[in-house]
């Protein structure tokens, strides 16, 4: 199976700036990422950000760096115009892995990846996982997916999703986080990033809901590892850090 990873990574982050940077166990969050990636069986793996603090923390941990515009709304205009200036052909399937994720396995990037390589006749792959607490259900930095019984996405929300009409308390079993982690092809990046977005996505803040809005398959599958702590809020990095505490 080949596949490459692409890392989108910007300091200005408006809820925890300069995340990508912040130390967790004795490396920044960028590299631990970087590193997880490097291990999926990858053939390549590249850094897309705008910043130079990050392009010099990267370069001297030894990645491939792409220097990229500071005016994408998202990581994934990001990623395409680092493909794009990178020359990758259509058919090459991207793994876009989010530079805030230090504690996603190597074991799950390359499960999105041979996802996309078993079905040609997908968009996008995905995960997600169980939710494991229920203030997790009404936490709007957890985005929610409902899918069909074939694993194929019918709506991402911020909102609790599905709604327990009769319950008195939700029950967790019909519930699942979405992880930030895209598989798709060269072509399909391109299409998505050339379409505008839609109110759903500008309503939500969340891209995914625009492929769905253009009919797209997304099959998220159950993460065959526990992917970790995202890392969005300062509450999220102080977690994290408690997190790596008995490794350091």
């Amino acid at each position: 199976m080949t596949f490459k990873v692409y890392i989108p990574a910007r300091y200005a982050s408006s809820r925890l700036p300069g995340k990508p940077l912040l130390p967790l166990a004795g490396r920044s969050i960028i590299q631990h990422v970087y590193e997880n990636a490097r291990l999926s069986g990858a053939t390549d793996v590249v850094i897309a950000t705008d910043d130079d603090r990050i392009s010099q923390a990267a370069n001297e941990f030894g990645a491939n760096v792409v220097h990229t515009h500071s005016t994408h709304l998202s990581g994934t205009d990001r990623i395409a115009e680092a493909v794009t200036s990178r020359g990758e052909s259509d058919d090459t399937i991207i793994v876009n892995v989010q530079g805030d994720e230090p504690q996603l396995p190597a074991a799950v990037i390359r499960q999105v990846a041979g996802i996309m390589q078993s079905n040609a006749d997908i968009d996008i792959a995905s995960v997600c996982e169980p939710i494991d607490h229920v203030h997790e259900i009404n936490d709007p930095n957890i985005v929610k997916v409902v899918r069909a019984c074939d694993q194929r996405a019918l709506y991402f929300s911020r909102a609790p999703i599905p709604h327990a009409r009769d319950a008195e308390e939700s029950n967790l079993a019909h519930y699942r986080r979405h992880v930030g982690i895209y598989a798709y092809r060269v072509h399909y990046l391109r299409q998505f990033v050339d379409a505008p977005a839609g109110a759903l996505e500008q309503l939500e803040r969340l891209e995914q809901l625009r492929a769905l809005a253009l009919n797209a398959t997304i099959i998220v599958a159950d993460a065959i590892a526990a992917c970790g702590i995202g890392i969005d809020t300062r509450e999220d990095y102080e977690r994290a850090l408690n997190h790596w505490k008995p490794n350091e």
